[in-house]
């Protein structure tokens, strides 16, 4: 894969030829490791490609989200016969959903679903990050803790604009794309958290992927853990895309501790509701929620975002293009 290094529209042309391969090679094959085998050149394309970006760690680390870990699995899936791709869909979907985060609706979801772009949630997302990128200006003279949490609500944003932004691409082209997040700062577990409100294209991934097929054989608790911990392995894959440099385990460690979380939540409340109490307030629950994923995620999810200046290259990325989405939205706004 040295001739995809550094050649960008060596990339954009070797992706979404993988993608039409990949459909053609599974409509002649049945599922199984005759499709699998067939499909290998596409996962190591689909692995190598986010690696030719080598000046940008916030596009290689977008890119290795998008192909070296969503990309990868559903090419996976579509070897089992399962996931959100398949032969059968036309040429453009096929293409769509295999490069990017997104999942098709169903047709009888689609013609219920709201195809209005709310625009003022994305006006405030912009002028939230706006803000941030003001204030990051003064990031010095902030306290560490302070900065992660404007990290955090930067993290949110970003990827809250820019989902919707391919989903709305999708529907442009005629596709109706599931929403990628629920309002996730209203969870009232951990559970709701990660699997019905944050990243729900993830959910969907590893749903079938890895939780399904364990549960079948090792039960509830098993599955639980083993999604997370594949989770964190590929949240590692993401730090060695961005950084490209070796992972640390904290990462992994981070999924892995909520993960156990979540087996122990739902014990605590299978007994506290089998003594008949009532359940928490939903204000206090959903702030047990927040701290407990804030402070689990200062202590291992950003610091190997942050070590030896990562953070500093990122924020710079991200001002740039925060720029470029502000500026394109108010005049989106002032148009309407």
């Amino acid at each position: 894969m040295e001739i995809l290094r550094d050649s960008l529209p060596m990339v954009s042309l070797a992706v979404p030829a993988a993608a039409l391969y990949s459909r053609a090679a599974s409509s002649r094959l049945r599922p199984g490791f005759p499709r699998l085998a067939a499909l290998l050149p596409v996962l190591v394309v689909f692995a190598a490609a986010p690696l030719a970006v080598t000046s940008s760690p916030t596009v290689r680390g977008t890119a290795g989200f998008f192909l070296g870990w969503l990309g990868v699995f559903k090419v996976l899936l579509l070897a089992a016969g399962r996931g959100p791709l398949e032969p059968a869909l036309p040429v453009l979907p096929f293409v769509f959903t295999a490069l990017l985060p997104v999942k098709l609706r169903r047709r009888e979801a689609a013609a219920e679903a709201s195809k209005s772009v709310s625009l003022l949630s994305s006006a405030v997302k912009l002028a939230v990050i706006a803000t941030l990128i003001k204030v990051y200006q003064f990031k010095h003279q902030l306290h560490l803790y302070m900065c992660l949490i404007l990290y955090g609500i930067h993290i949110y944003c970003f990827l809250d604009l820019l989902l919707p932004f391919i989903a709305a691409i999708g529907r442009a082209l005629g596709m109706e794309m599931e929403p990628q997040f629920d309002r996730p700062y209203l969870a009232t577990s951990l559970r709701d958290f990660w699997g019905r409100r944050w990243n729900l294209m993830v959910s969907a991934i590893l749903r079938p992927s890895v939780y399904g097929p364990v549960r079948a054989r090792a039960g509830k608790a098993a599955a639980a853990l083993a999604t997370f911990l594949v989770s964190g392995l590929m949240h590692e894959v993401m730090v060695y895309y961005s950084s490209l440099e070796p992972p640390t385990g904290e990462m992994l460690a981070f999924f892995f501790l909520h993960g156990v979380s979540c087996v122990v939540e739902e014990l605590c409340v299978r007994r506290w509701t089998k003594r008949g109490w009532p359940p928490l307030p939903r204000p206090v629950a959903t702030m047990l929620v927040a701290m407990f994923v804030g402070a689990t995620a200062f202590w291992l999810f950003f610091p190997p975002l942050c070590r030896d200046g990562r953070d500093d290259k990122i924020l710079e990325e991200w001002a740039a293009a925060a720029a470029f989405l502000v500026n394109v939205g108010l005049k989106l706004l002032g148009s309407v």
